[in-house]
């Protein structure tokens, strides 16, 4: 069973490739602020598609915080490029396709339909959760909740 996190938890560091195939690591994505790590069940379905879409479009929201957003499904490579190319998401897409990182996160759902519970969470620089945002059915909660919490953490 996996653990589950809650703010206040630090994180381990991982690394997983990006919609290009370049490997990402957690470190080196903090690097220049706090991110947004949402976890979604599949790339280019109509809830993920709106959820992307949001953090996309609060682009500017995020960056004014010095955050930015970070999607993660067990999608492939190639399939985070196609969803980011159609949308022009603008944000790094994750690929979990073996479900290491969805499983350490106790995001891991167990029915294949759907793997990934939708859940998104705020880390600071020094990988320490801000915020647990767990919403299945509320797409834009998932970066409004983020861009709330980075901001109270601002001050």
């Amino acid at each position: 069973m996996s653990a589950r996190i809650e703010a206040g938890d630090r994180i381990e560091d991982f690394e997983l490739p990006d919609e290009t195939g370049t490997p990402r690591s957690l470190t080196s994505l903090l690097a220049d602020g706090p991110i947004v790590l949402f976890f979604y069940p599949a790339a280019l379905t109509a809830g993920c598609t709106a959820e992307a879409c949001h953090f996309r479009d609060l682009a500017a929201e995020f960056a004014a915080v010095g955050a930015r957003p970070v999607g993660v499904s067990g999608d492939t490579v190639e399939r985070q490029q196609e969803f980011s190319g159609k949308h022009a998401l603008g944000m790094p897409l994750l690929s979990d396709a073996d479900g290491t990182i969805r499983e350490r996160f106790g995001v891991k759902r167990g029915f294949s339909m759907a793997p990934t519970k939708r859940v998104t969470f705020v880390i600071a620089e020094d990988r320490t959760v801000l915020e647990v945002v767990r919403s299945e059915l509320r797409m834009n909660t998932h970066a409004d909740r983020a861009l709330d919490a980075l901001r109270a953490h601002r001050k």
